[in-house]
This record gives structure tokens, sequence and C-alpha cells, in this order.
């Protein structure tokens, strides 16, 4: 593996592991607007003892960076220094269940949890399986939808240091709140145990096909967007500030707001991460002038400009 990557040097430099590296990385693959420069390197640990092997023997000088499904993410043209770790082995997919306790890897798809959901006859996690990525994300941002968020399911998070050092954190020790959590950055979420209920398979199955309903009849749908671009106002409604002051059809090069729902950009395909961003900065700064309220983003942007 490092002689195969022997014209990258950072190799030469990071520890020799069980999982993958794999060298210059586009991430565009790797993210739902698809759009963003190179992952310098990309990690995949075999399994959370990989890791806490290559966290305490990576330099300190080389950066990390986490990267999930890739659904609230914009990386920008410039791509991601360092390396880029990705949880994408086998290990980190796993779920186990016992009793009403649902613990899953944090590289699971939130769509693959429906499947242990209905086989199983436990509800109460239906909404987590209609929010895009995997559920090690979803955690981290609080996520929420369909009148629930994370943290009202949550019971613990297993965690690694950037020491290397394995840690299970109460659910009240994560401080969850909208859309954000206590999560220093250092902090790689490795599975989540969820509190789930009984419910019937029928039931269980009717409510996911209505949050699919309603979410292709009133949100993009199979279009390259990272969901809900800016987190709500308290006591207002980002889309609705957008509409209010004009926003919402505005383009920039190939992205634009969604016609759908105006709090989603749309890269149309040749649309470049600063096209999706200089939109963004365009619909917060005319919202403000309109509305004197700031919006934040929602979507995580990382890395640098090309």
């Amino acid at each position: 593996m490092f002689n195969f990557f022997k014209n990258n040097p950072m190799l030469k430099l990071l520890p020799k592991v069980k999982g993958k590296y794999l060298n210059n990385v586009n991430l565009s693959k790797h993210t739902w607007f698809g759009v963003g420069g190179p992952a310098e390197v990309m990690y995949i640990p075999a399994d959370e003892n990989d890791l806490s092997y290559f966290l305490k023997n990576c330099p300190k000088n080389i950066p990390t960076f986490v990267i999930g499904g890739g659904s609230n993410l914009l990386v920008r043209d410039g791509g991601i220094p360092g390396v880029v770790i990705k949880l994408d082995s086998p290990a980190f997919k796993k779920v186990d269940i016992k009793d009403n306790q649902i613990t899953c890897g944090a590289g699971l798809k939130n769509i693959e949890l429906k499947k242990h959901l209905i086989s199983n006859e436990l509800g109460g996690l239906e909404f987590l399986c209609s929010i895009p990525g995997v559920i090690g994300g979803s955690v981290k941002t609080n996520a929420g939808c369909f009148g629930k968020e994370v943290k009202d399911v949550i019971s613990s998070a297993q965690i690694i240091n950037g020491n290397g050092e394995i840690k299970t954190i109460d659910v009240k020790d994560l401080e969850l709140d909208y859309r954000t959590s206590c999560f220093p950055e250092d902090w790689i979420i490795l599975s989540i145990t969820f509190n789930a209920v009984k419910e019937s398979k029928e039931n269980i199955e009717k409510t996911l096909a209505e949050h699919k309903a309603y979410r292709q009849a009133n949100q993009p749908y199979n279009q390259k967007t990272a969901g809900s671009t800016f987190k709500n106002p308290k006591g207002l409604r980002a889309w609705e500030l957008i509409k209010k002051s004009g926003c919402d059809s505005l383009v920039v090069g190939g992205a634009k707001v969604s016609d759908k729902h105006c709090n989603f950009l749309i890269n149309t395909g040749n649309a470049t991460a600063k096209d999706i961003e200089t939109l963004g900065e365009n619909i917060i700064s005319q919202v403000r002038q309109k509305t004197y309220i700031t919006l934040e983003w929602e979507v995580k942007r990382v890395g640098i400009d090309k």
C-alpha cells in the first residue's frame, strides 16, 4: 500500500494500519451535493481498535476530519487537506438489539435502520429512516423531522476521542439541542444506543410510507441537495424568511434554490462548491437586508477554496 502511494509523502508519516489508506480521493463522490475537491488521504479503519491505534500514532501536525454519509456537507473546491476518516467498514455498520434498545454503528445508513425496525417490531425511530446520511452524523447534529429529534430517542453514545480513548457518554451529558450538541471536535462517534417502543409491523410500515410520501411531495427528491440549508431561527421558519425576502428563485452558476422548498439548494448538474456557497451567502445577505434576521448555515462547510 505504501509503495503504491509513494508519490504522496504524507503516507510515509502515517501509522501502518489494518484498514485502508486511499490517495487523492474525489470527495464529490462522497457527498450528496456532488461537488468538492479531493481528500489528500482517505482512511477507512478496519474497526474501532484500528482507529484507536491510528489516532494514538498519527502525527499531531496532520489534520484529520471525519466524513459520514455526506448528506449535510459542502466540501469546498480545494478539497480537505490531511486525512479524511470514513467509517465505511462492516465493523461500523453493526446493529444490536436488546429488549427495546437498538445499538447502531455510526456508519450505518439511516435508511437501512428500517428493516431492523420492521423485523423486530420496534417503533419510535421511523423519522430517522427518512433523514439522509448515516447514524453518526444524525446524532452529532441532533437531526430531526416529523416532530421528533434524535435527543428524544437516544440513550447513549460510544465515542473515541483524539487520543484514541473509547468512552460511553450518557444522553444527559451530550447537551443535545436544536441542530447542535456538545460534541468536541476531536470526538468520533462509534455507535449510538436508541430507545425504541414495541409497535406492529403494519404501523411501522404505514408511518415509513407516510414520511416518504410527504418528502416526495414537499421536498426535492432524487436531486443533488444537502437537505435544509439554514437552521430555523427561534420561533420562525427559514423557508418563509427566504421566500418573503424574494430569494426563492435565486441562481448562481449551476446552483439554484429548489422550486419545491426554498430552504433547499440544488446542484443542477454543473455547480461548483463555490456556486453553492455563494448562493447561500447571497440568501443570508438578502434576508438580513429585508428582515434584519441573520440565517445560520445548517449545512457544514469544510475544506479550502480552489
